[in-house]
């Protein structure tokens, strides 16, 4: 009798120590419990909450379409899985991203997916790397995730495991040439870059070539993520007489910024007021009022791509007006973007010789090229290994001239000539 005591005990405590490593990160996913061979679990990671939310908004309703699509699971070199995927939201934080990656990796995920901003997605992808498990991610500017990462240009990739696709500088760059060419100025730019990953990889790459192209820069210098008072660098773009500002902030230090632009009067000066990772959501605009009229944006996706969704069929059309039908509300470019994540990553799986291997997986997201619902993701010829590259269009808010307070349109497509051009750029100060 006490001998099965005894036993019980240990049984219960090896059990409660099992979970407690688990829970921890110290043991492995190759030593948890023991895999279901038949099943396919994607990690997915996005903001959900927090100050990035905006991003991460439409993320339910996606999950949910994928979820349709996939409820019969996928044939796979003639073997049949069901696909489960797990989603979390990091809320906005770094270091949670991070955790949350490696608690899925612990759970015996077979691919990872991490959607939006360095934020979320460089964290993730450094724990997929450390863990070798097969990650794939978009929607933040390819140079701040393979540099912000620690790759050297020149040198050889020093990821194995770690995949990304979409804009980068020479996009922007592009796309904001042909942008700042519709309306005449007096070329004095303004910018405004944030101290992150983001601003760091922008300033680098694109004030050389703003210089290059003839234009005056005016740089304040970076800014601390969360500043409320920007007077200063809002005098010294009054002072140097700017026409155009470029700034890549997050949305709450956007609106402080332009609201005390309009309080200080830089707005009357301004013609192009380009925004990126702010000013891409219809919310975004919306909270600034008359103030948000004629910002001019950047588009990494569009309901009018000329392009289907390899995983539900779906056009770009289609997408959003299920979005505004099911919701009540404006569609937004997320949309698309985290769809051709989804799309992406079930082609490889589709595409691995073992979609349970996760080099097997790897191989698969490496030499990856195909035509998801934003537009063209391939691996084998991108600027730099583990990088495809994707478009950044030209856009503008505008008075809505239907339903939505706001229209989102194109006004130039220097990146993808397939998306057509809608709308003239309207100068900000008329």
């Amino acid at each position: 009798m006490k001998t099965n005591k005894r036993n019980c005990l240990k049984t219960g405590l090896s059990k409660l120590l099992t979970s407690a490593l688990v829970a921890t990160g110290l043991i492995l996913s190759s030593h948890v419990a023991a895999a279901d061979d038949n099943t396919i679990n994607i990690g997915f990671i996005s903001p959900r909450t927090g100050p990035l939310a905006s991003f991460g908004k439409t993320d339910g309703f996606i999950l949910e379409q994928a979820r349709k699509a996939l409820e019969d699971g996928m044939t796979i070199q003639g073997k049949h899985y069901k696909i489960n995927i797990l989603d979390r939201d990091s809320q906005s934080d770094p270091a949670r991203a991070g955790q949350l990656a490696k608690e899925l990796i612990n759970q015996g995920v077979d691919l990872m997916l991490a959607v939006s901003t360095p934020e979320v997605i460089n964290p993730v992808a450094d724990a997929g790397e450390a863990a070798g498990v097969p990650t794939l991610s978009t929607v933040m500017p390819w140079e701040a995730w393979y540099y912000g990462r620690g790759a050297k240009p020149g040198e050889p990739s020093p990821f194995k495991w770690t995949y990304h696709f979409g804009f980068g500088t020479d996009e922007f760059y592009r796309a904001y040439m042909s942008q700042w060419s519709l309306l005449d100025t007096n070329k004095k730019l303004g910018v405004m870059y944030p101290n992150d990953a983001d601003g760091s990889a922008i300033r680098r790459a694109l004030v050389p070539r703003f210089k290059e192209a003839g234009y005056t820069v005016i740089d304040p210098g970076a800014y601390e993520t969360g500043t409320t008072d920007f007077s200063s660098q809002i005098a010294k773009f009054k002072a140097e007489k700017v026409e155009i500002i470029n700034t890549f902030p997050i949305p709450p230090d956007f609106a402080a910024f332009w609201r005390q632009a309009a309080q200080q009067g830089l707005n009357r000066q301004v013609k192009i007021i380009q925004v990126a990772k702010t000013g891409l959501f219809p919310a975004d605009i919306e909270v600034l009022g008359s103030l948000g009229l004629k910002i001019a944006s950047a588009a990494y996706w569009h309901k009018s791509f000329p392009y289907t969704s390899t995983l539900t069929g779906q056009n770009g059309t289609q997408l959003a007006d299920l979005w505004e039908q099911e919701t009540g509300e404006q569609w937004t470019q997320q949309l698309g973007a985290t769809l051709s994540l989804l799309d992406a990553a079930t082609e490889a799986l589709k595409r691995a010789k073992n979609p349970k291997s996760h080099a097997d997986i790897r191989d698969a997201i490496a030499t990856l090229n195909v035509t998801t619902i934003g537009g063209k993701v391939d691996f084998t010829s991108g600027p730099v290994p583990n990088v495809s590259p994707g478009p950044i269009l030209g856009a503008q808010w505008v008075k809505g001239t239907g339903k939505h307070k706001l229209d989102y349109v194109i006004t130039e497509n220097a990146t993808d000539t397939n998306v057509p051009v809608s709308h003239k750029l309207l100068p900000y100060n008329r």
